[in-house]
C-alpha cells in the first residue's frame, strides 16, 4: 500500500436463491479469503445476499428480514479485520423496499447506499418491488443501529491517502448521467459498483468497454462485480463477468461462467496525477455530500508487499502485436503528416537528411520518403547524405547506402574526417585524445554540412535524434540536437524500434525489409571512436544505461511525476528478474542527474510532431526551468538501502 497502490477485490460467491444463510457464509468466505491476501476493498455482486432473482419473493417479510439479519452477521464476522466489504442486498424502510449496497468495515455498517436508476425494460422489471434510493443521505434504524442511508455517500479511509470510495449499482452505470460522475467530482478515487448484468451474445464487449469507458472518463479505479451462477436461470443467464479497471485500462476480467474472485492494485497515484494535470476536471464539494470516515486499524501501517498488478516493462510498446501494429501505424502517420504539413508550408521541394544506417535515421529515411509520396515529390529530391568519419563501421555504413538507394533517394557520400581533423588543428586539439571535444565536434561537422545543403539546395533539414536520446542529453549541443523539423522528438528508442519493425514486417519490398531487419539487429552506437584493436564499436547502452530502463523511468517521471522511491519500486516489480537492485538504483541515479543537467538543450528544440501521451517539447508539455536542481530527487534515491 506504499506509494499509493489500494489491492481491491470483485467476489462472485455461488449462491441459492433466497437462501440467505447459506449466502452469507460463501460471502463470509470470501471476505476471509481476501482478507488473507490483504485486499482492501472486496465487491458483491447486487442483491448476493438473496439473489437478484428472486421475483415476487422480495415482496416476503421473511425474506426481508433474514437478509438485514444476515447483514448484520457478515458485518460482525468483519470485526478486527481491515478489509471493506461492500454486499448487495434488499432493504425495508417505511413500507418502501430498496435494492442497497451495505458497505461494511470492522464490525460495523459504515452506510447503506440505494441504487438509483431502476430498470423497467427489456428483461428487467426492477420497478415492481424496488423504489429509487434517496440521494441525500439520513440516518435510519438498521436493526438497532443507526446508519446513513443515500446515495451522496463517500467513505474514507484516513489510513490511505487518496483510498475514497464512491458506490452505484447495475444500471446506475448505464445511464447518462451515473451516480459516480457526481462521486468523482466530490472526490471519490475508485467506484464500486454491485451488478447483475445478464449474459447475451455481444453484451461482454459492451460491457467491458463501459467500464473501461468510464474510469477513463471519471479517471477512476472502477470495480464491476457481476452476478453468476446460483441465480435462477428460468429465462436469464448471469456469467459472472467481473471487471477492475483504472482510467481507461482493464487491469483484471474474470472468466465468464466461472464464479471466482479477481484481485489487482488500483494505483491511486495514477489517478491523482492525472486529475492534477487535468485543469477541466472540475472537482466540486458538496454540502449535501455525507462523508464517512474510518481507520482500517489502530496499530495499521502502510506495507510495501509484493504486487499482484503486472508492471509492463515496456509501457510504450503494446503486447498485443494487432494492437502494437496498429498504434505503430499511427504514429507514422502522425509523423509524415507533421512533416508533410510543414514540407507544404515552407514550399520544400527538397529535403535533406543524415543517414548512418542506425534506427533512428533509418526511420526518419522512411517518414520522408512516404511523405513525398502524399506530396506527388520526386524520391530524387531527397538528398540522403552518409559522412563517414572514424568511427564508422562497415555494417552500417552500408546499410545507410541501401536504404537510400531502395527508397529511390539521392545519396550523397561527404567523408568529414579530413575537415574534422582540420578543425582540430584550428581549436589546437591533439586528434588522439578521444575526449568529449573529440566526439562533438564529428556531431557538429556533420550538422553543418546537412544545414549548408539546406541551403544550397532550398530544402528542408529533417532531425532523426529521439525522445530518449534527448530526455537524457544523448546529443550534442548545436549539432545532431538541432535540426528543421525533428520526425521523431517524440518517438522513446523502444517505440523507434517497434515502429521499424511494423515497416519491416508490412512492407511488400522485400529487398528494403531484409535491410531493415538488419538495421534492427545492430547494437545502438554513434560511432565517434574508432574500434580499439580487438573490440568493438562503441555502444550507447555501456556508457548511459539500457534505453529499456530509461523508457520506463522516462514514463512513469514525465507522464505521472511519481517519486524516486516509487519507480524504484516499480522498476524492481518490471525487471528484477533481468537486473539487480544495484543496477536498477545505478541507471535510476544516472537518469534523473542527466535529466536535470540536460534541460538547457531541451529548452530550444526544434518543431517537431507530438505522437503520445509523454512528451518534451518545450512549448507544450515540459516547460521546466534549465537551471533546476536535481537534489531531492537523488537524495531520496540515497536513503534507500539495498
Amino acid at each position: 500500500m506504499k506509494h499509493g497502490f489500494i489491492r481491491v477485490a470483485a467476489a462472485v460467491p455461488h449462491i441459492r436463491l433466497a437462501d440467505c444463510s447459506y449466502n452469507a457464509e460463501k460471502i463470509i468466505n470470501c471476505i476471509e479469503q481476501a482478507e488473507q491476501k490483504e485486499v482492501k476493498l472486496l465487491v458483491f455482486p447486487e442483491l448476493c445476499v438473496t439473489g437478484y432473482t428472486c421475483g415476487d419473493l422480495f415482496l416476503q417479510d421473511i425474506l426481508l428480514l433474514r437478509a438485514m439479519e444476515q447483514i448484520k452477521r457478515i458485518a460482525a464476522v468483519t470485526k478486527g479485520k481491515e478489509i471493506v466489504a461492500v454486499i448487495g442486498f434488499p432493504y425495508e424502510r417505511q413500507g418502501r423496499l430498496y435494492n442497497t449496497a451495505a458497505v461494511i468495515h470492522g464490525g460495523e455498517i459504515l452506510g447503506l447506499v440505494p441504487k438509483q436508476n431502476i430498470p423497467n425494460h427489456g428483461e428487467f422489471y426492477e420497478s415492481r418491488y424496488f423504489a429509487q434510493g434517496p440521494q441525500k443521505a439520513i440516518k435510519v434504524d438498521f436493526l438497532g443501529e443507526e446508519v446513513y442511508f443515500g446515495s451522496r455517500m463517500l467513505f474514507e479511509c484516513s489510513d490511505i491517502p487518496d483510498f475514497i470510495l464512491g458506490v452505484e449499482i447495475c444500471e446506475d452505470l448505464w445511464v447518462p448521467m451515473s451516480p459516480g460522475n457526481i462521486h468523482c467530482l466530490e472526490g471519490a478515487t475508485i467506484i464500486a459498483n454491485l451488478s447483475a448484468s445478464n449474459e447475451i451474445v455481444g453484451k461482454a464487449e459492451y460491457r467491458r468497454e463501459l467500464v473501461k469507458s468510464q474510469s477513463s472518463r471519471l479517471i477512476c479505479g472502477y470495480v464491476y462485480a457481476d452476478a453468476g451462477e446460483g441465480e435462477s436461470t428460468t429465462d436469464l443467464v448471469f456469467s459472472g463477468h467481473s471487471l477492475i479497471a483504472e482510467n481507461g485500462i482493464i487491469l483484471s476480467e474474470a472468466e465468464r461462467f466461472k464464479n471466482e474472485m479477481i484481485i489487482n492494485e488500483i494505483d491511486l497515484g495514477i489517478i491523482q496525477s492525472d486529475r492534477r494535470r487535468m485543469n477541466t476536471y472540475h472537482t466540486q464539494d458538496s454540502t449535501d455530500y455525507v462523508r464517512v470516515k474510518y481507520s482500517i486499524s489502530k496499530n495499521f501501517k502502510l506495507k510495501e508487499y509484493e504486487l499482484v498488478r503486472r508492471i509492463d516493462p515496456s509501457p510504450f510498446v503494446l503486447n498485443d502485436n494487432n494492437e502494437l501494429n496498429e498504434r505503430c501505424r499511427d504514429i507514422f502517420t502522425i509523423q509524415v503528416m507533421g512533416l508533410k504539413a510543414r514540407l507544404n508550408h515552407v514550399g520544400a521541394k527538397c529535403s535533406i537528411i543524415g543517414v548512418s544506417g542506425g534506427l533512428d535515421s533509418t526511420l526518419a529515411i522512411l517518414v520522408v520518403h512516404r511523405a513525398f509520396e502524399l506530396l506527388g515529390l520526386d524520391k530524387k529530391d531527397i538528398l540522403a547524405v552518409t559522412m563517414p568519419c572514424f568511427g564508422t563501421s562497415e555494417r552500417t555504413y552500408n546499410n545507410a547506402l541501401s536504404i537510400a538507394k531502395s527508397l529511390g533517394a539521392t545519396v550523397m557520400e561527404i567523408p568529414i574526417k579530413d575537415a574534422v581533423i582540420r578543425h582540430f588543428k584550428d581549436i589546437g586539439h591533439n586528434a588522439d585524445v578521444h575526449d568529449i571535444t573529440y566526439e562533438n565536434a564529428q556531431a557538429r561537422e556533420r550538422t553543418q554540412v546537412l544545414m549548408d545543403l539546406a541551403n544550397k539546395y532550398n530544402g528542408l533539414m529533417i532531425g532523426p535524434g529521439d525522445m530518449s536520446e534527448l530526455v537524457l542529453g544523448w546529443t550534442t549541443y548545436s549539432g545532431d540536437h538541432m535540426s528543421m523539423y525533428g520526425v521523431n522528438s517524440s518517438v522513446p528508442k523502444t517505440l523507434i524500434h517497434s515502429i521499424v519493425k511494423w515497416y519491416a514486417q508490412s512492407t511488400d519490398n522485400e529487398e528494403i525489409s531484409a535491410i531493415l531487419r538488419d538495421v534492427l539487429d545492430t547494437p545502438i552506437s554513434p560511432e565517434l571512436l574508432p574500434p580499439a584493436e580487438g573490440k568493438d564499436y562503441q555502444r550507447t547502452e555501456d556508457y548511459i544505461g539500457p534505453y529499456e530502463l530509461h523508457d520506463f523511468f522516462m514514463y512513469y517521471v514525465l507522464r505521472y511525476g511519481f517519486s524516486p522511491k516509487k519507480v524504484y519500486r516499480l522498476a524492481k516489480a518490471a525487471f528484477l528478474q533481468k537486473y539487480k537492485e544495484e543496477e536498477l538504483l545505478k541507471w535510476l541515479q544516472v537518469f534523473y542527474r542527466r535529466f536535470f543537467a540536460q534541460q538547457y538543450k531541451r529548452s530550444c528544440l526544434p518543431d517537431g510532431p507530438k505522437v503520445g501521451s509523454v512528451s518534451i517539447s518545450p512549448r507544450g508539455d515540459l516547460r521546466m526551468p534549465s537551471d533546476a536542481k536535481v537534489k531531492l530527487w537523488l537524495d531520496e534515491l540515497n536513503g534507500i538501502s539495498l
